[in-house]
């Protein structure tokens, strides 16, 4: 791949001030691409120190790799709030060429801020709340749901377009732990699968990438570490980055995966080697 090899492309990365997301923009950036930041509010949420404003990260994106980088803001479970976001990226770029669905996480109703960054008290199947349900579910699944359903008309009509959903491993194997959000994720994954289906015939590609334990503020704050799997190479027992979700995500919005649609994409360095 050239090194700008998406200049032109507009590139929506939802829940992208911080971490996966965050670097996810970056990344695309890097090729080329105008890309559009999204948080819930103008300033990330606190984690391991202070919150950043999303203009901040524009600027600095724009200062490194060229191109335009916007800055929108709202809660994407709430079907209105996507619609008037598409419309603000509409006024200033005119489409949106890529979409990548990356908010989402393991956090429930007392946000990231809370104890362990955010992740229930009673995170299983049986005893979470139901304040704690709705959050994991609607935080992964609507949004999801909600920005597919205001941008793939538009790529449609224009027989083009890529969508790249965030998943995760947690969503192809049972887990005593973290119940609800393997739930959301599988769905995710099958909502996929199904948009794919849909978009087959207009030249629309719709994939899933599906990290394993990446490190990034909030994975530090959430659980304890491994101090032996933090590592960049030498072995793929390890945890990853994420860059490494940033280049599979290059890929599957670009020439390159030109004939693969459909599909959940581990990026777990082989922690999971049966089929999705």
């Amino acid at each position: 791949m050239t090194e700008k090899h998406l200049a032109g492309k507009v590139a929506w990365v939802t829940g992208s001030s911080r971490g996966i997301g965050r670097e996810i923009a970056t990344h695309l950036a890097r090729c080329g691409a105008n890309v559009v930041l999204h948080g819930s509010s103008a300033t990330s949420s606190k984690i391991a120190g202070a919150g950043e404003p999303l203009s901040a990260i524009a600027q600095e994106i724009e200062a490194a790799h060229g191109g335009e980088a916007l800055c929108v803001h709202g809660d994407l479970t709430q079907s209105a709030t996507v619609k008037a976001l598409v419309g603000q990226i509409h006024d200033r770029f005119g489409k949106i060429d890529i979409l990548v669905n990356n908010a989402g996480g393991d956090i429930g109703s007392k946000g990231v801020e809370a104890p362990k960054a955010g992740k229930p008290e009673h995170n299983d199947a049986v005893f979470i709340g139901d304040d704690d349900l709705h959050s994991i579910l609607n935080r992964n699944l609507l949004t999801c749901l909600y920005a597919c359903r205001e941008v793939a008309p538009e790529m449609m009509a224009r027989k083009q377009g890529w969508i790249v959903t965030i998943g995760s491993i947690a969503g192809l194997s049972g887990s005593a732990d973290s119940a609800i959000y393997a739930t959301a994720k599988a769905a995710v994954h099958e909502y996929t699968r199904c948009l794919a289906a849909m978009l087959r015939p207009h030249g629309v590609y719709a994939n899933v990438v599906a990290p394993g334990e990446t490190i990034t503020e909030r994975f530090k704050a959430s659980r304890p570490l491994d101090e032996g799997r933090i590592s960049t190479q030498g072995s793929l027992e390890r945890y990853g980055w994420p860059l490494e979700v940033a280049k599979v995500v290059e890929f599957l919005a670009s020439d390159a995966s030109s004939y693969i649609t459909g599909q959940v994409i581990r990026v777990d360095g082989g922690r999971q080697i049966w089929p999705a």
